[in-house]
């Protein structure tokens, strides 16, 4: 569902809220609504939501993009800088640059004849401080 598919109206929004408060993941959040057992207990968020966060971790499932989140932690940067600082193609990262548009990761801005790229929030240094943290364990 990376190609082109992905749900970009929705992913941003939704997740920003589950990562902002990550104690209370199965809690109603920015239009977000979970499913009730029948003792009313809230358990599980909904299937389009738990698609769309399968979605955004399929994201982070790919070398090249992580080590582009990692590139644009430091500062902000145009395709070349990316490229020559992860050592792939700019076309490589072009390609990878677009996914992680498409997810709402990363932003850019034109800087004249250039496109300077940068992380879209400060969820994104989140995400990958607790994968980091987990693997680490």
């Amino acid at each position: 569902m990376l190609n082109n598919e992905f749900p970009q109206d929705s992913v941003a929004k939704k997740t920003e809220a589950f990562i902002a408060e990550p104690s209370t993941v199965f809690s109603t959040h920015a239009g977000c609504t979970s499913s009730e057992h029948a003792n009313g207990i809230e358990s599980m968020p909904e299937e389009e939501l738990l698609y769309d966060l399968a979605d955004l971790f399929k994201v982070f499932s790919d070398t090249t993009r992580i080590k582009i989140l990692y590139a644009l932690l430091i500062d902000e940067l145009s395709v070349n800088e990316i490229a020559e600082a992860i050592g792939a193609s700019q076309s490589a990262v072009s390609h990878q640059l677009r996914i992680l548009k498409q997810a709402h990761l990363v932003k850019f801005r034109r800087d004249g004849r250039s496109i300077c790229y940068s992380l879209a929030d400060d969820h994104v240094q989140t995400i990958l401080d607790q994968g980091l943290s987990h693997i680490c364990e």
